[in-house]
């Protein structure tokens, strides 16, 4: 894979790397109107999409950080994002264009104030796996052999700028209105900036490890924070395939209900047991071994779960109090989906609407075991975020709404249900994960 020598790391170099990219998009439309001539407006609405997405693709994974990271977060949902979108973001996973292995060195001796073989017995400068905030390489100390992951240069700096710049695009995208919408943006920057933070990834990665000990075939790296610093994690060198790479090939059904089931009670007992939670849940984060034990990786997202958040959140799930429509209603105002000022319409279309996507989407809670390789179920919640995505009344309300901590808890869960089906897993125990 071709390396990378720079990266461009001020607002001014950033800003123009967008607006180069937003060229080539003019371009594409410019091609497109064309193709509706000889093309079916099908065709030509698929071809368009497939050239934005490399192209603003091929951008992002230039700019790394902040922006490719959002290009991730993206990915994750399949519902939101035209397939060829989520096809190419999903590369940013762990797939990207890498630093030379000059950068890297002095990347290295920039953040650590040692070059590599200062610190390790061997150091291969030539990254095994690239992502959005930073790069994975071998190593080897004392007879252990390590990963070794370096932060990308000027990450931190360039979020808060980063996130200006994407801003008016999420506002329009969203259809997000008032002067309360900064809240959203604070969480997205707050938990963006926290991934930079190294020692604080190792902290949070040791505690989880240590807490989650007890869920069987779930396996964890050792993490050194004597080779550590902010820009720079040393851990265990786990072995494995990628989890995509594995539900690419695998036909064994045992196999994927072991594994299915691993990883709902991993992510249930964080959420309930814990209340907190890996919020980063996406293929590149987690490994199959040949044994078919689960191996969780990158805790640089961990996501706590206030009470007054958590408690009216998993309510709503109940099968009771979706029949109560009092009931209902008023865990809606707690989390901040109605407000006081709505008027009669508004209350009325989204008690409705969110009705309608927690019947379906809690499906799995009103069961003692879910099927996640139904096809039926996953593609009705994609028809029904494509209706509402179409909805023209929905347009023209504020889409300001629910709690701040909405972001990254149904991150995580639309995360792990795509996984769960990638998985095709059809025996999960629901509460499972009770007796750890």
């Amino acid at each position: 894979m071709k390396t990378i020598d720079s990266i461009p790391t001020s607002k001014i170099q950033r800003a123009s790397k967008l607006i180069q990219t937003g060229a080539k998009v003019g371009v594409n439309y410019l091609k497109y109107y064309g193709d509706k001539i000889t093309k079916t407006e099908e065709e030509a609405k698929e071809s368009l999409n497939k050239n934005n997405a490399a192209d603003i693709y091929d951008s992002l994974k230039q700019l790394k950080g902040s922006a490719l990271k959002v290009a991730q977060m993206l990915s994750m949902d399949k519902n939101i994002l035209p397939r060829a979108y989520v096809e190419k973001f999903s590369l940013a996973q762990f797939s990207v264009p890498p630093l030379s292995a000059p950068l890297v060195n002095k990347t290295f001796k920039n953040y650590f104030g040692k070059q590599p073989n200062e610190i390790y017995d061997t150091f291969n400068a030539t990254s095994i796996n690239a992502a959005s905030i930073g790069q994975v390489h071998q190593a080897t100390k004392d007879g252990k052999k390590l990963a070794v992951k370096i932060q990308y240069p000027g990450v931190a700096e360039s979020i808060s700028s980063d996130l200006a710049l994407v801003k008016p695009i999420a506002i329009k995208m969203f259809n997000i209105k008032g002067k309360d919408s900064d809240k959203y943006f604070k969480e997205v920057e707050d938990k963006l900036i926290e991934e930079t933070n190294y020692i604080n990834e190792v902290k949070q990665s040791i505690e989880m490890a240590e807490a989650c000990q007890n869920i069987p075939n779930l396996i964890f790296p050792k993490y050194y924070p004597e080779w550590s610093s902010e820009k720079i994690i040393t851990m265990d060198w786990m072995t494995g395939e990628h989890l995509s790479e594995f539900t690419a090939h695998n036909t064994d059904a045992e196999k994927s209900n072991i594994l299915g089931q691993t990883l709902w009670d991993f992510y249930m007992y964080q959420m309930h047991n814990l209340r907190k939670v890996h919020a980063d849940p996406h293929p590149g984060n987690f490994l199959i071994t040949k044994d078919t034990k689960l191996v969780a990786l990158d805790f640089g997202c961990i996501k706590e779960v206030p009470n007054d958040f958590y408690v009216p959140y998993f309510e709503l799930a109940k099968k009771e109090n979706l029949n109560n429509p009092e009931f209902f209603q008023s865990k809606l105002y707690e989390l901040e989906i109605l407000r006081k000022e709505d008027t009669k319409e508004e209350v009325e279309f989204f008690t409705e609407m969110f009705h309608e996507l927690l019947s379906l989407f809690a499906r799995p809670f009103h069961a003692e075991e879910f099927d996640f390789s139904d096809e039926e179920f996953f593609g009705q919640i994609a028809d029904l975020g494509e209706r509402y995505s179409k909805n023209t009344e929905l347009r023209n309300m504020n889409g300001n709404r629910g709690s701040k901590h909405f972001i990254y808890i149904n991150r995580t869960f639309f995360g792990l249900y795509n996984l769960m089906h990638d998985l095709k897993a059809t025996k999960v125990k629901i509460n499972n994960f009770i007796q750890y």
